[in-house]
């Protein structure tokens, strides 16, 4: 286990404290489960943007080789 000092807006503090005093579980173990969600949803984030930008490029190739085949197609006719 790694220790951490964080600095919280007030308002989450508070917010995070009367959450807490109703869920009775204990604040590290709210914080480490908050941080492994919102991980979770950063990672997929960041593999969509990946396969957008790599969709882009392939997107690219992609006319080109269709193009081609219409070339080929109106040889062809």
């Amino acid at each position: 286990m790694k220790i951490l000092s964080l600095k919280l807006d007030e308002s989450v503090f508070k917010e995070t404290e009367e959450l807490l005093s109703v869920i009775e579980k204990p604040r590290n173990r709210y914080i480490n489960e908050a941080l492994q969600h919102y991980n979770r949803i950063q990672k997929k984030i960041i593999i969509e943007q990946r396969l957008e930008a790599e969709s882009k490029l392939v997107r690219g190739e992609s006319m080109k080789v269709l193009s081609e085949f219409e070339k080929f197609e109106d040889d062809d006719s």
